[in-house]
This record gives C-alpha cells, structure tokens and sequence, in this order.
C-alpha cells in the first residue's frame, strides 16, 4: 500500500516505521525543511521490505494520507493540500486535548467529523490510531498481546484497507462503527492519557477488548 504520512513528531515517526516494517511504501511530508529527509535516512537503515521517500514539495502520492499533525495544525494543513485529497483515505489520529488542562478542546462533536467537512466530499475519513502511544506502536502489542486498533467511518472499503494495514502490522483492527462515534473514540483516548501520570504508566499502555 502506498502510504502518505504528514507529520514527522513521535507518531508520525512511530507510524512510518511500523508500515516501513510491514512492506509498505511510505512517503513523508514535513513543514520543517530537512526533517523528513533525516527520518528518512534514519529509517532506512531498518526496513523490512517497504520504501520510504520524502515526497515532493506540494505533492501527495499516497492512496491512503495520515494526518500525524497536532489538532491545532489541522485546519492550515488541509487547506494547503485540500485538492489533493479528493478520492484518497485520509486517516485522522489527532486527539483534540488541552495537553496542559487534559480536558477536551471538542464539545460537541469531533475532529474527524470536523475534517470530513473541511475535505473534498469525495474524501473518505477514517478515524484510527488515536487510541494507541506512539511507544506501543514498533512492537505492536503490549504485554504479550497485539495492540487493538479501533475504527470509525462511513466508507466500507475504506475501513477495509486500513484493517488490512493493521493486521499486516501484527495489531487487531476493532471496527467501532460510523464516523461519529470517533467522538467516543477520542473522549475514550482522553480518559487513557489521563491516568497515566497518576498509575505511572508512561504512555506504554493500551486499551484492550477481551471477550
């Protein structure tokens, strides 16, 4: 699958090596110059399979586009690269949070509800990867167990290429239904990010569903 990652911080960086390692094919964009070109470099000296490019200024070849950009930048990014996304999957893995006040910057509604409005109406928006730490990711699992990944969205082949590059990755894809329920999705990673501090967890646990 040809993957496009905007966004090099800790999730972008987690998530380009987990689908480097999975075979994919993975191009980087990065507002900072230089910064996707080292990643890049760093990367490549660890892939299992896949290839990893910096894309070209303006440019945006992936079929799939994962939004690794904070909430905040979210609204200037799509306005740059607006056109661009008609027809693609576009993956939001934003949490909309007060990092300071840990309380929800959304009260009615979501992020990846805002995006589908801000996109091409052809755009299809999956909501996945917010409920797992950029620390669980290159292993894909957490005590022994494979990380679940939970979706939302409105597009039944959409959903199913995403689940397809989740379980490549050795992780199970949790199908949470339409698009708005990304709103539990995120108020549920929020309560996540909250405990961490007080059961000293350091970001390296995960939400599991056991049956």
């Amino acid at each position: 699958m040809n993957v496009t990652i905007i966004g090099t911080g800790r999730m972008g960086r987690a998530l380009s090596a987990k689908l480097l390692e999975s075979g994919h094919t993975v191009s980087l964009i990065e507002h900072t110059p230089g910064k996707a070109e080292a990643l890049v470099e760093e990367l490549m000296s660890s892939k299992n399979g896949g290839t990893i490019e910096a894309a070209k200024p303006g440019s945006i070849p992936g079929e799939v586009v994962i939004l690794a950009v904070p909430y905040g930048a979210i609204v200037s990014v799509i306005q740059q690269y607006n056109s661009q996304l008609a027809g693609k999957i576009l993956i939001d893995i934003t949490n909309p949070v007060n990092f300071q006040t840990m309380e929800p910057l959304i009260q009615d509604g979501s992020a990846a509800e805002q995006i589908a409005r801000l996109v091409p109406a052809n755009t299809r928006v999956v909501k996945v990867f917010n409920t797992v730490f950029a620390k669980t990711l290159p292993a894909g699992k957490v005590a022994d167990q494979p990380l679940d990944v939970f979706i939302a969205g409105d597009d039944a082949e959409a959903k199913s290429k995403v689940v397809q590059m989740i379980e490549k990755g050795g992780m199970r894809a949790i199908d949470a239904g339409p698009l708005t329920r990304s709103r539990q999705l995120e108020g549920m990673e929020l309560l996540h990010m909250a405990i961490q501090s007080t059961y000293n967890m350091g970001y390296q646990s995960a939400i599991k569903v056991l049956v």
